[in-house]
């Protein structure tokens, strides 16, 4: 499998392992996420992985799966009560299995497809390896507002580089989506990796750039965070503009969350 393959695979197996160690009771309790239950949170990954095998299947296929959604929604139906309903007989411990089985045969299906082949979704197709990156993302940051719900502490890793650059990437798209003209070209943006390294896209300009810790730019792109929770620097009218709405995840356009809305919980 390619590297960001291997990548889902592997925070699709670290989230699996923390969620094990929940209590019953805890699996109950609502996030700070749309008020989502850790069931929620796997039930939607769940449903999103399921999904992405039948966008494999191509445009044809999956045009029907899309369609169900977009009516479901239209009709006034959210995510989690469609999820809460296809998976009403799994308890915590049969879904958690469900859905590491589909997200390891996800993972070896995307390593397989073709660098160039795209797939489509319920936003702008993309190339395979940009789709794992998505699920990659969507894994990491949907899991986290369970971690801030027991108040626990996650150990970073490298395979934030994935989510980074799909946040870099989909500068353009965050005014696009919500019909505003892009007010110029990427800022230059320096993170600092877990590991130490450093992060880098763009050429330098101090005039508008982005510089900080890598987890606080993934966490204000995935919207776990607000950008004034995090110690990012941010500099230029356009690098504060994109702070202020950064969505690197497909759908309509989204807020962030209020300051001090989304965080570990004492």
């Amino acid at each position: 499998m390619r590297q960001v393959s291997v990548d889902f695979r592997d925070e699709v197996d670290e989230l699996h392992a923390f969620l094990q160690t929940l209590a019953p009771t805890q699996w109950e309790r609502e996030t700070a996420f749309m008020q989502w239950t850790p069931w929620d949170v796997v039930a939607h990954l769940h449903t999103f992985d399921l999904a992405s095998r039948v966008a494999l299947e191509g445009e044809e296929a999956f045009a029907a799966e899309r369609q169900q959604l977009i009516s479901a929604v239209s009709a006034g139906r959210s995510n989690r009560e469609l999820a809460r309903e296809r998976f009403a007989g799994l308890d915590a411990r049969r879904l958690l299995a469900a859905w590491q089985d589909t997200a390891h045969s996800l993972a070896e299906a995307l390593g397989r497809a073709g660098p160039k082949r795209r797939l489509p979704w319920y936003g702008p197709d993309m190339g395979a390896p940009m789709f794992t990156t998505a699920r990659l993302m969507e894994t990491w940051a949907h899991g986290q507002a369970i971690y801030d719900l027991v108040g626990a502490t996650r150990k970073p890793t490298d395979r934030l580089r994935n989510v980074a650059t799909l946040g870099v990437k989909t500068f353009g798209w965050t005014f696009m989506n919500r019909k505003r003209e892009v007010p110029g070209p990427p800022p230059y943006v320096r993170l600092v990796a877990p590991s130490g390294a450093i992060w880098e896209w763009g050429e330098p300009d101090p005039g508008e750039c982005i510089r900080g810790d890598a987890v606080d730019f993934c966490s204000v792109v995935t919207q776990i965070r607000n950008v004034a929770d995090t110690s990012l620097e941010v500099s230029g009218p356009v690098a504060h503009q994109w702070m202020e709405i950064a969505q690197c995840f497909a759908g309509g356009p989204v807020d962030p969350p209020k300051p001090g809305a989304r965080g570990p919980r004492t």
